[in-house]
């Protein structure tokens, strides 16, 4: 499949942080402008890939969706995309240096060495979380992002709550090729 006019951004992260859930609010978001938050949509965890098309200020770009289990294949995706979206479950402790590890994983492939990256702290709402100023100690933030060749730029998020969605969707458009 010929993806050279088409903006791929993988979207990436391990079992569990809420990749599905974020794609499903993203899409809402950009198709209505707004969402109810309160209605939360059914998912289940990925196994396989999950394509969504998001339209955003007339550009489109195609959201590919990688399960977590399917990590040790990840780099088979590389070459097609020019985005990454990477998604860490700020409340899962247990996670968080396999997630690290996942990361530096990611950035070190040289099919991604120009693509701007998006590192998501994700359930922001969950009462057990991190601090931002103890996620980004945990994950040496900013030694990634200073020998990483990509632009990277760091959010938090809840994608339950809808904290953070817009500030994606920015991204998003900031990044889209016309």
């Amino acid at each position: 499949m010929d993806m050279s006019n088409v903006n791929v951004c993988l979207l990436l992260g391990g079992t569990g942080v809420g990749k599905t859930l974020l794609i499903k609010r993203l899409q809402i978001l950009s198709v209505h402008g707004s969402a109810d938050f309160d209605f939360l949509p059914a998912t289940l965890p990925t196994v396989g890939t999950n394509l969504t098309d998001l339209t955003l200020k007339k550009k489109k770009v195609t959201v590919r969706e990688l399960g977590g289990c399917m990590s040790p294949i990840w780099p088979s995706y590389f070459k097609d995309c020019s985005s990454v979206i990477f998604v860490v479950d700020s409340a899962n402790i247990a996670q968080i240096s396999s997630s690290c590890i996942q990361l530096l994983s990611v950035l070190s492939a040289k099919p991604l060495c120009n693509a701007s990256v998006l590192i998501l702290f994700n359930k922001r709402d969950v009462p057990c979380v991190m601090t931002p100023t103890e996620m980004k100690s945990l994950f040496r933030m900013d030694d990634i992002i200073a020998s990483a060749t990509q632009p990277i730029t760091v959010l938090e998020l809840s994608a339950r709550s809808g904290q953070g969605l817009q500030e994606v969707l920015r991204w998003l458009e900031s990044i889209a090729v016309k």
